[in-house]
C-alpha cells in the first residue's frame, strides 16, 4: 500500500503517453506485479482536488 497512489498515477499517466492500454489497468492491479504498473511519481504536485458522492 506505501505510495500506491502514487503508483497508481504514475500508471494512469502511462496510459495517457500510449506506453500501457487502457484495457490493461485492470490486469495490472489483479495481477498485484509492482513491476507491471508505472512509475512512481514524486509527490509534488499530488492533492486531492474533489470528492463527489
Amino acid at each position: 500500500m506505501y505510495n500506491m497512489v502514487r503508483i497508481i498515477v504514475g500508471t494512469l499517466v502511462e496510459v495517457g503517453l500510449g506506453k500501457i492500454e487502457p484495457d490493461q489497468i485492470k490486469q495490472i492491479i489483479e495481477q498485484g506485479k509492482r513491476e507491471n504498473a508505472g512509475k512512481t511519481l514524486p509527490p509534488q504536485g499530488l492533492y486531492l482536488l474533489n470528492v463527489e458522492y
